[in-house]
């Protein structure tokens, strides 16, 4: 018979505020032994190595070292600290498996590229500053600068849900879709091409939408010699990980005109310190990694786990499964 009783280690955040979401999780686990701990510490740490399923964000290398873990659920879509080599292949070892909350972030994330892609074809940061600074009437002005998506080329580095949201999303604006990805499997719903061929993508680009995750091969991956290959005109967008982005680049290339607008909602390092180059560097606009949040943000991370808590109780295949 299947095991119907685990030990569910959790560190997932909850505020004073989340009352009714730890509630939710308290009922949602039924019969499962529910750990809670508020962070990665020695007594925390301890008790991991004993459960069965891990729940928040716990030490990856804690998580290797188990010998009952069968299941980590990250509450986050990112899962930076188990993707290299050395923790990926101790989990296939262990047969332990691993799965994000990709499903949750992908909507916020995607209207959140959208709304900055609308916002600066229809010159909304332009008007803002001249109603925050200048009081003036620049009409004519914004109006001839006022772009329509329709017809414009959208190049993605990237097809996981976000990307895959984000085109859902774009579709009715009818542009150009390119993703850029490591392995194609042929289901894409857009053009796609493969990474070693991302140069032949750049110059087409009207906007470049980078959501690569954090890991060695992604560190500075739209480099110096990337962002000279595109066109004037071109807007960089970064929802994935600031690390991907060789940022000192990108603000030469603001400064030098070589493009038009970068949209930055991650940066490297964060919290952004206040004397930056980013915060001034000329049509550089840069939202607090805010792009993924959302009212609801917490109980849905809490759903999503407890969906898949069923789906595992059940021996069924889980969501977001990563490893």
């Amino acid at each position: 018979m299947p095991q119907t009783n685990f030990v569910i280690w959790c560190n997932d955040d909850f505020r004073p505020e989340h009352e009714s979401q730890l509630q939710l999780l308290s009922q949602g686990v039924g019969q499962h032994k529910l750990l809670r701990f508020d962070r990665n510490d020695e007594v925390s740490i301890a008790a991991l190595k004993t459960a069965d399923i891990a729940y928040g964000s716990p030490d990856p290398n804690a998580v290797v070292e188990s010998d009952t873990l069968r299941w980590v659920h990250l509450n986050s879509a990112g899962y930076t600290p188990f993707d290299n080599d050395r923790i990926k292949q101790a989990l296939i070892a262990h047969q332990i498996v691993l799965t994000n909350s990709s499903a949750v972030y992908s909507e916020p994330c995607a209207q959140h590229v959208l709304a900055m892609m609308l916002g600066l074809a229809r010159q909304l940061p332009s008007a803002n500053e001249n109603q925050l600074q200048y009081q003036a009437w620049p009409m004519l002005e914004l109006r001839a600068a006022s772009h329509l998506l329709e017809g414009q080329c959208v190049v993605l580095l990237g097809y996981g849900a976000i990307g895959r949201r984000l085109i859902e999303l774009l579709s009715p604006f009818k542009l150009k879709l390119i993703a850029v990805r490591k392995h194609i499997s042929g289901e894409e719903e857009v053009t796609v091409v493969e990474t070693s061929r991302v140069n032949e993508c750049l110059p087409l680009a009207d906007h470049l939408v980078n959501i690569l995750p954090a890991n060695e091969e992604t560190r500075n991956f739209l480099s110096d010699a990337h962002l000279r290959l595109l066109k004037p005109g071109a807007i960089v967008y970064n929802i994935g990980r600031g690390t991907t982005i060789d940022q000192t680049a990108l603000s030469n290339a603001l400064h030098e005109g070589r493009i038009a607008a970068a949209y930055l909602d991650v940066t490297d390092p964060e919290p952004l310190p206040p004397d930056h180059t980013l915060w001034t560097t000329p049509n550089c606009f840069i939202t607090p990694h805010t792009g993924g949040g959302h009212h609801n943000e917490k109980q849905r991370q809490l759903r999503h786990f407890l969906d898949n808590l069923r789906r595992f109780e059940n021996g069924e295949p889980l969501l977001n499964r990563v490893i």
